[in-house]
């Protein structure tokens, strides 16, 4: 009871309004110092009930991590506190990797994305009984869309024993195909090792030494490796099963992947992934930066919808919409490790979590993570918008009524020191929320809309409106 009550005492606290606090930084400020108690709270109480061994958080906002935590431990025997900089199997994130290194060769203009996968990999010839399919592509391995079976045919989730490159490629002929490709959303670790063979083919590197040298280097995540030597397993978190009836749990013994290392095999750290997160938020040429902004917004999009409208797959991200956001990222488990990397563009946020259990579950502890984190962060980095100017005077002579041949009736007015245009396309007719768009200056009579759009009034001599052209069609003054 004690700790329900110290919680919403903290909860009342930090729904007080925010308010900027000088120059401080943000860790420093009040309503983040709240955040941080509240989600203490919250995740040591998550901790005890689900009785996770260990959990490691960092929080960014655009290029910094803005705080970071461990909870528990990373080895319960030992006493070894999990902390930020504890080495994870991340597991299906490094599917994430993958899908930049194949965008980063797309980019070198050494591969196109709807290029057929056989053009790379000439041995790929799966088995299709679907006679009208058209051929898989590098787009299809991307998005789960290829039609291809979750797993390569080997029980490696069972006896990890995984398949060599060579056996990869012999067992591919031999496992048909379960959909057409395109018709359906089907998650794949098959798909995503191809596409790592792809990335060998076109690179001439095997897919850890192209992946280590060309993002994780340059991205100074000195913590992380396709393939870890021994100084990095010593960090690693020990890894534990699901939790028994009696409260126990085994310990899974680490393997490595094979073939199927391209969907499953990096290890990182909470602080490591925060860079790879940072490089999600930024903008323009690629440089040292692993990707140009264009390239990066291409992949956080939706390329393919769920059935469910509920969200979608970019080219390798997860994408899905809750409260009006959008959300991006990619969970992952892999032998006692579970992961989660959640972030929001549009608000250049992201929570990364990895949790040392089978059974844990580091979406939950994003979500939550986000929800309190988000508003300070907000808060801290939203800039006062800047005073509008009065509105020119000689906007005057162009406010009024004015119509097309059709009939439909357009106002020009002056709102809040803007010139604009209502009507009933401002935007597309059935959205009744708003119905104007602004119009701003450009040359003389000639303004540009919100969507680009240019619109010129007309003037006679007199300097009156004779008619408003507008997407190369005229609208006229109504008297």
């Amino acid at each position: 009871m004690r700790f329900k009550h110290i919680l919403a005492s903290v909860l009342m606290a930090t729904s007080i309004p925010l308010v900027c606090a000088g120059e401080l930084p943000l860790r420093e400020q009040p309503q983040f110092v709240d955040a941080i108690t509240v989600f203490d709270l919250w995740v040591e109480q998550h901790i005890a009930h689900r009785g996770v061994p260990g959990l490691s958080i960092a929080v960014v906002s655009d290029q910094e991590i803005v705080w970071s935590k461990g909870y528990g431990y990373a080895d319960l025997e030992k006493k070894v506190p999990a902390t930020p900089s504890t080495v994870y199997r991340i597991g299906s994130i490094t599917k994430l990797f993958t899908s930049t290194a194949i965008l980063q060769l797309r980019d070198a203009g050494k591969l196109q994305l709807d290029d057929p996968v056989s053009l790379y990999l000439p041995w790929f010839s799966v088995p299709n009984p679907f006679p009208d399919a058209p051929e898989i592509t590098i787009r299809q391995l991307l998005t789960h869309t290829s039609g291809l079976s979750r797993e390569a045919d080997f029980p490696y989730w069972t006896d990890h024993i995984f398949p060599t490159q060579v056996e990869l490629a012999e067992s591919v002929p031999e496992q048909d195909a379960i959909n057409p490709p395109e018709t359906t959303y089907h998650y794949s670790n098959l798909g995503l090792s191809l596409l790592g063979e792809i990335v060998t083919e076109v690179s001439g590197q095997p897919w850890a030494d192209y992946v280590q040298a060309n993002i994780l280097k340059p991205l100074e995540m000195g913590s992380s490796s396709t393939a870890p030597d021994e100084k990095i397993l010593q960090r690693l978190a020990t890894a534990y099963m699901i939790e028994g009836p009696d409260g126990t749990r085994g310990i899974m013994e680490y393997y490595t992947e094979g073939a199927i290392a391209p969907a499953a095999s990096i290890v990182s750290t909470v602080e490591d992934l925060g860079c790879f997160a940072s490089l999600q938020f930024r903008d323009g040429p690629a440089g040292g930066d692993i990707l140009k902004g264009s390239t990066l917004r291409e992949m956080q999009r939706v390329h393919w919808v769920y059935d469910s409208f509920s969200g979608g797959r970019g080219l390798g991200f997860a994408v899905t919409r809750r409260d009006g956001k959008t959300f991006v990222g990619h969970g992952g488990s892999i032998g006692g490790n579970v992961s989660n990397l959640l972030m929001v563009p549009g608000e250049k946020i992201a929570v990364i979590v990895a949790i040392n259990a089978d059974d844990g579950s580091p979406y939950t502890v994003a979500l939550q993570a986000y929800n309190t984190f988000a508003p300070p962060i907000l808060a801290a980095v939203k800039k006062p918008a800047p005073a509008k100017p009065e509105a020119d005077p000689s906007w005057q002579r162009y406010v009024g009524l004015y119509s097309d041949p059709w009939g439909w009736e357009y106002q020009v007015m002056i709102l809040g020191g803007d010139l604009v245009i209502y009507g009933y396309d401002y935007p597309p007719w059935d959205d009744a929320s708003t119905g104007y768009t602004e119009l701003t200056p450009v040359e003389g009579s000639t303004f540009r809309r919100s969507d680009n759009e240019m619109v010129t009034f007309e003037l006679d001599e007199n300097g009156e409106v004779v008619r408003i052209k507008r997407n190369n069609n005229y609208l006229y003054p109504k008297e």
